[in-house]
């Protein structure tokens, strides 16, 4: 009778010392592998920043960094943005699901809209904002033009320059908006505060992850991270070159609906989630000097259709070139789209091409000249690609083989 006690009480023991195994590996696999796998050098990370007012976003970026290289870009994401929103079952602005209590649904629609899945996201009211720019002692901004307005209350004072604004300043600098102002002009303004915020939140991070500031700082967003988390993403992001970070915007054509003015994708959405594929794959090219190169274009219209160069100018701009020259070709009976080649580079012409799905490419590199040659060069020269646009084009692809 004994040795059979002794045995219940061996195998209960032997019960708990496996169930405490078991729960240990179920709580590293929950918990602790997660943070272990926070940063994957081989994955591009996507975070969701917004900025409240009245409990709606104002601002709402998506920040896309790939910690192999340290290279970033931000997807600026309009509040107006008109779509077919799952959870509603009808069209309306994509911040019509938005909940400051959750981010959840408004995540969902923002991922189906881009084609991607975001891991993390951190929200802030202005008020908060506001103290957490005090706490990093200030945000600095370039402002292009001095802005007075006396007959607003408050009054808007800013000087033109370098400016370094305090968290009440910055609250004003993203909310006043002018009789003049365009809708380009205010989202222009929200991206400089913006881009300015990561630069000194960077500067800062040292400071803002000890103990007594740590807490406050915290204290002031909304996360769906653990502080733990927190801290490692805001320590990669310090190896963001903030300076070179590029802001795109979602375009599309404002139309009324149900007396409310939306801003309906291009193309349906689908030219967002192709400017979203061509950008992932430039940010993780390792040789960065050739995808951190903003390459230049001439657009020649080789048809008889009005307005198609201006167009596919605009079209090309929204993946991030710089079109240069937009005009009519030599001719306007070109059958087949041309893409020229100045620049030399065949996986950059390449991707160009693929955007519009030319495979009509041509190459006229121009020598390079000696070093104490004082002879300018021409400006088509300088150019890095011309695209000349025939008949096969239908305005977003060139059509047949």
């Amino acid at each position: 009778m004994i040795h059979r006690i002794n045995f219940d009480i061996s195998f209960v023991f032997l019960f708990l010392i496996i169930a405490v195994v078991i729960s240990s590996i179920v709580f590293v696999a929950t918990v602790l592998k997660p943070e272990s796998d926070i940063i994957q050098k081989d994955r591009v990370i996507h975070s969701l920043f917004v900025i409240e007012e009245n409990a709606k976003p104002l601002s709402t970026y998506i920040l896309m960094y790939y910690p192999a290289n340290k290279r970033a870009t931000i997807f600026d994401i309009p509040g107006d943005l008109g779509l077919i929103l799952q959870k509603l079952n009808m069209v309306d602005r994509i911040d019509a699901v938005y909940d400051t209590r959750s981010v959840e649904d408004f995540r969902k629609e923002i991922e189906k809209l881009l084609d991607i899945e975001i891991s993390f996201s951190f929200t802030i009211n202005l008020d908060n904002l506001g103290k957490i720019i005090d706490l990093i002692e200030g945000v600095d901004i370039l402002i292009p033009t001095q802005v007075e307005q006396y007959d607003m209350e408050p009054p808007i004072l800013f000087p033109p320059g370098l400016t370094r604004l305090d968290g009440d300043k910055a609250k004003t600098y993203l909310t006043y908006v002018l009789p003049d102002d365009t809708r380009e002009s205010i989202n222009s303004r929200r991206q400089r505060l913006f881009l300015g915020l990561l630069r000194r939140l960077r500067e800062q991070n040292e400071m803002l992850k000890t103990q007594t500031i740590s807490q406050l700082y915290h204290s002031l967003l909304k996360t769906n991270t653990n502080k733990r988390t927190f801290t490692k993403i805001f320590d990669e992001y310090t190896g963001i070159n903030i300076d070179r970070l590029s802001i795109q915007t979602v375009s599309g054509s404002l139309r009324d609906m149900s007396g409310q003015m939306l801003l309906f994708p291009t193309y349906n959405g689908s030219l967002i989630k192709d400017i979203v594929r061509k950008t992932l794959g430039s940010l993780t090219l390792m040789d960065q000097g050739e995808s951190e190169r903003v390459w230049s274009v001439e657009v020649l219209n080789g048809t008889t259709a009005n307005g198609l160069a201006g167009r596919t100018a605009e079209l090309l701009r929204d993946f991030g070139y710089d079109v240069v020259t937009v005009g009519n070709a030599d001719s306007s009976d070109y059958e087949k789209t041309i893409i020229i080649d100045h620049s030399g580079s065949i996986q950059m012409v390449q991707t160009f091409a693929d955007i519009i799905r030319c495979k009509n490419i041509t190459y006229e590199v121009p020598e390079v000249k000696k070093p104490d040659d004082d002879e300018l060069y021409n400006f088509e020269y300088r150019l890095d690609f011309t695209v000349i646009i025939g008949r096969d084009f239908d305005g977003r692809y060139v059509t047949g083989g």
